[in-house]
């Protein structure tokens, strides 16, 4: 198996649920796809800081500048980042630093069940 095809554990200490992410992917990018509660989902490229994360063990490379609007050096020094610019380096354990909130939904079909009262 080349390293593009290996996975590792991605665990949310607030609820214990686990998912595979591949090694290649950001851990947002692994959470989404499987359509679970968990870290909440924005613009997926690091401007928005909703899917703000704290690791709390194992290893992760950076896949990209993190706005500092968002996540300042302290917290950075201290386990914060956002989950759409790492991937996970082997197995993480990592807690959602926002609001937890439902199943991830794709596109506006959240809206589109919301009635409009105006």
């Amino acid at each position: 198996m080349d390293a593009s095809e290996r996975t590792v554990a991605v665990t949310i200490a607030q609820t214990g649920e686990r998912y595979r992410c591949s090694v290649q992917e950001s851990l947002l990018a692994g959470m989404s796809r499987l359509g679970r509660r968990g870290i909440p989902v924005g613009c997926l490229n690091g401007g928005c800081g909703v899917c703000k994360v704290r690791v709390l063990q194992g290893e992760v490379q950076k896949l990209g500048p993190v706005s500092r609007a968002h996540v300042s050096v302290q917290e950075e020094e201290a386990g914060y980042s956002l989950a759409c610019r790492i991937a996970p380096q082997g197995d993480v354990e990592l807690e959602v630093a926002g609001r937890m909130q439902k199943p991830f939904f794709k596109g506006f079909a959240c809206q589109a069940s919301q009635t409009y009262t105006g």
